[in-house]
Parts: C-alpha cells; structure tokens; sequence
C-alpha cells in the first residue's frame, strides 16, 4: 500500500524553507518547487519540499 504525500499550503511551506511568500510564489512559478492546483487554491507536495531542499544542497557540494 503506497501512501500519498502531504499536501502543504503555500504558508506552511513558507514556515519549512523560513521564506517569504513571494519568495515560494516565484519558486513554484520557475519551476523549482512543484504544486498542483486544486479549485484554486494552491498545494505544494511535501516531498516536492524535500526534493528542493535536497537538490540545493546537491548544487553546494
């Protein structure tokens, strides 16, 4: 049995990464932050959290 990921909002994302909300906007918006769109409002994975946090660490190394 597979579990589905988490579904974050854009404030609780803000709370993990400590950014500001323009700042996760314009992360979703150039692609380096996944989310989907449900009846407007906007949900953000939280292993797509993850996979940014482990790619910008990636990019440091």
């Amino acid at each position: 049995m597979t579990t589905a990921p988490v579904l974050l909002t854009v404030p609780e994302v803000m709370a993990r990464l400590k950014l500001g909300r323009s700042k996760v906007y314009d992360l979703i918006r150039t692609r380096r932050l996944a989310s989907i769109k449900i009846d407007g409002c906007r949900r953000i994975p939280s292993n797509a959290v993850h996979d940014f946090i482990t790619g910008q660490l990636g990019e440091v190394a």
